[in-house]
Formats: C-alpha cells, sequence, structure tokens
C-alpha cells in the first residue's frame, strides 16, 4: 500500500435561494458560476455528497471510502474508534446574499432517534462582511415552549433573537440547540458536525422561483431548542502572529486561528487525529518530505494522522484554521 500524503479534494457547490457569487469572485473559484451559490463544501464525508481526492495517487477516490481502507492511519485510532467509516466532520464556505432562515439543529441523541444521525454542533469564522452586516445567535431574552410559541404565532420571533453586528475575523460557536441565522453580506468558513440536518423555524415568509415557500420544521424544531440565554454569543480570542491561537474547543472539533508572514514547523507526534488546514486569507505551501502543496484561499488540505510533522510557509501573509479532533 502506498503511503498516505496530504489530499486535497474537489469542491462541492451548493446552489440555495439565499447564496451569491461571493465564492466565485472574492474565493477565486475557477467554475460556471450558479445562480445562487450559496455553499461551497471542501471537506466533506456526508453521504451523498463525498469529498472526492484530487491530487496524488488516490486522485478520484471518495474521503469515507479511504476511511474505509486506512482506518487510523488516515483519522487517528481513537477517531475511528468513534466514528468507524465515516469521516465526522464537514468543512465549508458560506456567502450569504440574503437572510438565512431562523434555525436549529438536533444534538447527538435526539438526531440519533429521529433520524439515526449525528447531531449539529458548528462554529463560525467570518472572512468577509460588508458594513452592518448581523447574524442571529441565540436568545436576548429568557424565554419558555410557550413563551417561543405565542411569538412564532404572532411573527414577532425576531424580538427575542439576539442580533450581532459582524466584522472580518469574528469567530462563533453554534452549539446543538442553538437558535441563529445568518445575514446577507457575510462571508464566513463553517466547522462543523458531519451532519445536514437542519429544522428551519422562519424563511421570512420568503418565495422561491416556483412561487412555493420552504417547508418549515416548527414541530420538530421545538423539542431540539435550547432556550438558555449566553452572556456572550461571540468567542473571544487574541490573535497573535506566528502562532496557534485556540477558538474553539468541543467534543466535536478544536480549531485553531493560525496567522502567519513567515514559516511555521508543526509537530503532531502527540496527536491521534487527522488535522486539516483551512485557507481563510491569504495562500500558503504546506511542505511534508520536501514535496510542496499550496494551498489557496477558499481551500483546505487534510493532513492524515500518521504524518506527524510538516512546515507551512505563507506567501506574504496567511490565516489558516487549523481543525482536528481531541479524545474524549
Amino acid at each position: 500500500m502506498n503511503t498516505l500524503y496530504p489530499l486535497k479534494f474537489k469542491p462541492v457547490y451548493k446552489d440555495k435561494i439565499w447564496g451569491g457569487q461571493k465564492i466565485n469572485t472574492v474565493l477565486k473559484q475557477n467554475f460556471k458560476p450558479l445562480p445562487n451559490c450559496g455553499e461551497m463544501w471542501v471537506v466533506s464525508g456526508v453521504e451523498g455528497n463525498p469529498s472526492v481526492v484530487e491530487n496524488g495517487f488516490l486522485e478520484g477516490n471518495e474521503l469515507n471510502e479511504l476511511v474505509e481502507v486506512y482506518l487510523g492511519d488516515l483519522v487517528g485510532d481513537s477517531v475511528y474508534e468513534r466514528f468507524g467509516n465515516e469521516f465526522p466532520i464537514l468543512i465549508k464556505f458560506i456567502d450569504a446574499n440574503d437572510w438565512l432562515s431562523i434555525q436549529v439543529h438536533p444534538e447527538d441523541n435526539l438526531a440519533l432517534k429521529r433520524h439515526d444521525s449525528f447531531g449539529k454542533s458548528e462554529m463560525w469564522y467570518i472572512m468577509d462582511a460588508e458594513p452592518d452586516s448581523e447574524l442571529i445567535s441565540g436568545f436576548r431574552i429568557k424565554t419558555d415552549k410557550a413563551g417561543y410559541q405565542k411569538h412564532l404565532n404572532n411573527k414577532t420571533l425576531k424580538g427575542i433573537m439576539n442580533f450581532e453586528k459582524v466584522t472580518r475575523g469574528d469567530v462563533f460557536y453554534i452549539p446543538a440547540g442553538r437558535v441563529h441565522a445568518l445575514g446577507p453580506g457575510i462571508l464566513l468558513a463553517e466547522i462543523q458536525q458531519t451532519s445536514d440536518i437542519t429544522y428551519r423555524i422562519y424563511d421570512w415568509d420568503r418565495i422561491d422561483s416556483a412561487g412555493m415557500m420552504r417547508e418549515l420544521h416548527t414541530g420538530l424544531a421545538l423539542d431540539a431548542l435550547d432556550f438558555r440565554v449566553s452572556e456572550n454569543y461571540k468567542t473571544k480570542y487574541s490573535p497573535k502572529k506566528n502562532f496557534t491561537v485556540k477558538l474553539i474547543e468541543s467534543p466535536y472539533f478544536t480549531t485553531h486561528l493560525i496567522d502567519l508572514d513567515k514559516g511555521l514547523q508543526k509537530d503532531y507526534s502527540e496527536l491521534d487525529s487527522f488535522v486539516v488546514y483551512v485557507c481563510v486569507e491569504g495562500s500558503f505551501d504546506l511542505v511534508h518530505e520536501h514535496q510542496k502543496y499550496p494551498v489557496g484561499l477558499g481551500e483546505a488540505i487534510l493532513l492524515p494522522a500518521l504524518i506527524d510533522h510538516i512546515e507551512i510557509f505563507p506567501k506574504n501573509t496567511a490565516k489558516i484554521l487549523e481543525v482536528y479532533l481531541m479524545p474524549v
């Protein structure tokens, strides 16, 4: 069996009613533009939408097929024990040209019971935001099921939502159960559990091109919602040049920010997990065993778990999300 190496994948593009063209124009993707390209999936083990390798001798192979062949060498022994042949995270870029629906995702137990699936906790790294762009994360005031349903029925839900102004570099962790929505003018990178389950609560009374309103899941959402109010919905962190800075540590993924203007060596000999690098600003070269792997803005590269040492060299400057799983 040939030795594993850093893997790049062909993107999967998703047309969305709320999408725009920044994935094509800002991230410089060379594809025929969709009418409203809202999402680009760059690392996916989601059934029906698997990532396909585009570099090296494994070109053309699907990610979950490689997990089945290489097991812990690819994802880490502890990761394989937890998730088997399913790659456990989904990484995508999102371009919101209009409001996404107000929505919620179920946690693991509810998702398993209803859908035989993992739940969906996620995080957002804001790559670009037009002036006065905002999003919804959580409730602004304390409520319960009865109060929430009253606002839903009266179409006054916005009044109890927590709206946040956003700017480049902002980070939000959205645990399963937290109500949320993205507003127009935002381009971001999303890290999430491998799940495609979304319960739409309110879709702004929007009509699609066929004159139809999208399906809502208000009944399903009711038992999934976490009504607690948080003091801080935005993740606080202190950027530091040429260091690895913690953003999110959760049972589902750990994400760090690496902001580079010079080369950096990384040693993963103590880590029992794959690592994914996601380029959110600039570009860089990943070097492993004297082989150079270029990674541009809006791209990701997967480092198999058996690779312990690599170097990263920015082309001028680069901001990179480093993503992996810690043992639980």
